[in-house]
């Protein structure tokens, strides 16, 4: 049977379904990855991508870790694709219960979902370290150094870096969303970062699919598992 035939079946007979993605689910919006060949952990900088993106270097070198986040983490005029405009209807019929998302680009909500847990954070939220006064994204992406704080403080962005936990209230409601549902998506990831591929294990109900160009390491225990690209697949959902 057609793999993408066989998913419209699941997501037919199914009335708990949760949604799990990772970079992938972006792409198609132009946003790269950070693990296939163009991905950002490919490219080359002075320090290697993974070391910009963890709490230590964004403390002793806040300066090369602004000018990396602004030019790759800059997603501002990003627009949701086939994949985020379809979780969205599924949502609207009461079939999805969750998207959990390992990305902090903000394009489920921009395509109206509203029940949407980000594991990694935004980039639409960030807070003083000294005083936790909130801001939007336009000062820390308009700011041509350190973005400070009213009262003087380094203002940072609400998502979580290497080196750092994820929050505690994500952590609890990603369990009961995947521990209850009785059809996990995972899409867009090669579920190697942990504790995020971790959660794949809370799940018990009927059917795992997981949707990604590369092979998982979960592929042996999924339902059904698709290697294909993800804009072709959802675009091919009703």
């Amino acid at each position: 049977m057609d793999k993408i035939k066989k998913l419209q079946e699941l997501i037919d007979s199914s009335e708990n379904i949760v949604f799990f993605g990772g970079a992938g689910v972006s792409t198609a919006s132009g946003i790269k990855d950070f693990r296939s060949k163009d991905g950002l952990y490919n490219m080359k900088y002075d320090y290697p991508p993974e070391e910009i993106l963890s709490h230590h270097f964004f403390v002793s070198h806040t300066k090369e870790f602004y000018k990396f986040y602004r030019d790759k983490m800059n997603c501002l005029d990003k627009l949701p694709n086939e994949c985020h405009l379809y979780l969205t209807k599924l949502e609207e019929k009461g079939k999805l219960k969750a998207i959990i998302t390992q990305n902090i680009d903000g394009l489920h909500q921009k395509a109206k979902s509203k029940n949407v847990i980000e594991l990694h954070g935004s980039i639409y939220r960030n807070r003083c370290m000294d005083c936790n006064k909130f801001y939007d994204e336009k000062i820390v992406f308009n700011s041509k150094d350190i973005p400070k704080c009213s009262c003087g403080g380094v203002i940072k962005p609400e998502v979580v870096l290497y080196e750092e936990p994820l929050d505690a209230t994500v952590i609890n409601s990603t369990i009961k969303y995947i521990s209850n549902s009785d059809l996990l998506i995972v899409a867009g990831t090669s579920l190697t970062v942990y504790p995020a591929s971790g959660f794949i294990e809370f799940f018990k109900g009927n059917n795992l699919v997981i949707i990604n160009k590369m092979t998982t390491s979960f592929d042996n225990i999924a339902d059904l598992v698709i290697n294909d690209d993800i804009e072709h697949i959802f675009s091919n959902l009703k």
